[in-house]
């Protein structure tokens, strides 16, 4: 598949999100919680013709990667209400950052190796 019309679909998706987001918080959160962006990049995998242990790997990954991305969730709604939009993303940023760490560091001692 043409990179381009990657490009395209991709973008048209998000967009379309956006604009759901902008008229109906519930609808637009709701379409947004999909793994989207895990699902269009194992479709491209898969279209691409990559091994299935490849697209396996990727799902597997992703579901550590969320984990510590959760609190950000949470936080941030308060984080906005009291600092503002751009501080609040910042700190949503610096939170992920390290609870991806401190998450990383927990798992690896399960034998679960993120970086």
């Amino acid at each position: 598949m043409p990179l381009y019309l990657k490009y395209l679909i991709t973008a048209a998706i998000v967009v379309a999100v956006s604009e759901i987001a902008r008229h109906s918080d519930r609808a637009g959160a709701l379409i947004a919680s999909l793994p989207m962006v895990t699902l269009l990049a194992m479709f491209w995998l898969y279209m691409d013709n990559q091994p299935q242990d490849k697209i396996a790997n990727h799902a597997w990954y992703t579901f550590w990667y969320v984990i510590p991305t959760l609190p950000m969730f949470a936080l941030f709604p308060m984080m906005i209400s009291r600092w503002g939009f751009w501080l609040a993303m910042a700190g949503a940023v610096l939170l992920t950052i390290v609870c991806f760490l401190v998450f990383a560091l927990v798992v690896r001692s399960f034998g679960i190796s993120l970086m």
